[in-house]
């Protein structure tokens, strides 16, 4: 379930209870006249079972509640009531095959920001896998998958994409070249700064590195495990099972291939930066066309949905 708390203004109130009151989905409807101060209004409390949440959302955003207002959406973990198991079972479809397109926007939107603690991390995990890399050490490049934070602008392009939002797309890809550029840059330096105190060698980007040299030997298998990861990841998002990104992080070769490519370029191994570079474009490219390709099947099914689905009037155990 999730759960909706408006501030509606007092004009505003009686034809949002309405909506709330048509709407198939939604219980434990309350409102509290003249509570909201700032902005003033009456605020409005409600359930609605979460594959009636999307249409839900659009039809307060239509009434201009967002601008006049506020919409705060939360996820109910635990909901102990019978009119919400009746909610649930009258809404139209399944619960975890429903997107809420607003959530996903905003959720890539926050995301997709070249600010200074995305960039620390992304840069923090390209150190760490360079000195994967150079080590050979599997564990190394594991953990400096999972603290990558690259999913989140891959993510913004596909929602943007699907979502016809070229401002969005820009916002993400700028976050994604930019990103990757400064700290691909920051970690060439920590090379050299390693190799001057002795810790990184030329032998050892020039050893065989059994475990590590898939890194810079991109094949197709490379784009497979990526658009693969990239449904799963798109996936988790969109049914907010957010654990499943662990493992889609650890899944794919970005990170590490844009440390190799940075560790190479400044020993000058240009054969290995450009495999690099190819195992970095190849990652990137399978996830947004899985992530792209996932949105746009959800889309379109739960839209076919909801056509098969007859509309029906208020439930007797909703509102």
């Amino acid at each position: 379930m999730l759960h909706l708390r408006l501030i509606v203004p007092a004009d505003r109130s009686g034809e949002v209870v309405n909506l709330l009151e048509r709407t198939v989905g939604a219980t434990h409807l309350a409102v509290l006249t003249g509570a909201a101060r700032s902005p003033a209004g009456d605020v409005v409390l409600c359930d609605v079972a979460r594959e009636a949440g999307d249409e839900l959302i659009g039809e307060l955003r239509r009434l201009g509640i967002d601008k006049g207002g506020s919409i705060t959406v939360e996820n109910a973990d635990l909901t102990l009531s019978a009119h919400a198991d009746q909610a649930e079972e009258d809404a139209p479809g399944d619960g975890a095959d429903a997107v809420l397109w607003e959530e996903l926007s905003e959720a890539t939107h926050e995301e997709s920001t070249l600010s200074v603690t995305y960039l620390a991390f992304l840069t923090v995990a390209t150190m760490l896998a360079a000195c994967g890399v150079m080590l050979d050490n599997a564990i190394l490049i594991v953990g400096a998958m999972a603290v990558g934070p690259e999913f989140g602008p891959l993510a913004g392009v596909c929602t943007a994409l699907v979502q016809r939002t070229p401002r969005l797309v820009w916002r993400s890809l700028s976050a994604l070249i930019g990103g990757f550029a400064v700290a691909m840059v920051i970690t060439a330096g920590f090379a050299w700064l390693m190799d001057a105190a002795g810790l990184f060698t030329r032998s050892m980007i020039d050893g065989e590195r059994p475990n590590t040299a898939f890194i810079w030997k991109p094949d197709w298998m490379s784009f497979v495990v990526a658009f693969l990861a990239g449904i799963a990841g798109t996936l988790s998002l969109t049914s907010a099972k957010s654990g499943a990104l662990i493992g889609v992080a650890i899944s794919v070769t970005t990170v590490p291939a844009a440390a190799n490519a940075a560790v190479a370029f400044s020993y000058k191994d240009y054969g290995q930066m450009s495999g690099s570079a190819g195992q970095l474009l190849a990652n990137l490219g399978g996830i947004v066309l899985a992530g792209t390709l996932t949105l746009l099947v959800q889309k379109g099914l739960w839209a076919a949905h909801r056509r098969r689905t007859a509309p029906k009037t208020a439930p007797s155990g909703g509102v």
